[in-house]
Order: C-alpha cells, then structure tokens, then sequence
C-alpha cells in the first residue's frame, strides 16, 4: 500500500503557513490539514484523516509533534516514520511509554529555541524513541535557518 505522509502544524499555525505552503508547493501529496482546539480534538480530526490510510508518515512541527507523537503512542504499526520539528513534547504534561517506540524518528529541534527547549525536549525524544536521530541545530524555535535548507527529497 502507498504511504500517507501528513504536515501536522503548529499550535497557532495552520496547514496553510509557511511550512505548510512549502510543502504545498514542493511535495504536494503531502495532505496539510488544519487542525484547532485541544489537543483531543485535533487528534480525533486526525483519527478520522487517517482513517484507511497505511503505512503513515507524519512531520510534525511544535504542537504537531506532540500530536504526531500522540498518535503514534496509539497506533505505532501504523506509522512508517516520524519528522519532528521543535516537538512539544514538553507540552500538555506528556509522558514517554514504559516501552520506547520503535518508529524510526528524525527530531531536529534548534539550541536557541526556547518554547521547546532541546534540554527539556530531547530527553523526553530519547525515553520516547528507541530508533531516534537527533539534529541539535543552530536556530530557533521556528527553525527560520534550517528548515527549507533540509533535503526533504531524500527525508520524505
């Protein structure tokens, strides 16, 4: 089956942002969605998204790693790999699995980023991912510097 690959925004972003639209531009099989509310809700609006959709990629960025992440506690078989950019894992009091996930995981989170502080964020990634791949990058929270420079190409 053909892999599904979702851009899961930022808390007050939306799938139409800057990320979203360069994605749009550049890989437009990759589905934007827009999600609002609370975390629960967003994550039903995703439920509902990927519902007969397998095997699943998603890049989420801040807010949309929490919720990629989240997702991918509940479903991992379902998630063929995950593209963390700055994830909020240090949001809504998340707590990593007793059992790491086995998820191949980039995580690429900025040293100047200080709403997902990558000493906060990192070691809920590691207690989390157990086939992690972590780029400690020179940027900030919006990762402004690196994330049109990354090779989406070969990531996605």
């Amino acid at each position: 089956m053909k892999n599904t690959t979702f851009f899961l925004h930022g808390y007050e972003s939306s799938g139409k942002g800057t990320k979203g639209q360069f994605f749009n531009h550049n890989f437009p099989f990759i589905h934007c969605p827009d999600f609002q509310g609370t975390l629960q809700n967003r994550l039903d609006l995703l439920q509902s998204l990927c519902k007969g959709q397998c095997p699943l990629t998603f890049v989420g960025s801040s807010y949309g790693g929490l919720m990629a992440t989240c997702y991918s506690l509940n479903q991992p078989a379902r998630i063929r790999q995950l593209i963390l950019l700055a994830p909020a894992l240090n949001f809504e009091n998340f707590k990593p699995p007793e059992q790491p996930l086995t998820i191949p995981t980039l995580l690429i989170i900025g040293k100047n980023d200080t709403i997902t502080p990558a000493d906060r964020v990192v070691p809920l990634a590691e207690a989390t991912f157990s086939d992690l791949n972590i780029h400690l990058v020179d940027d900030d929270h919006m990762l402004h510097k690196t994330f049109s420079q990354l090779d989406w190409q070969s990531l996605l």
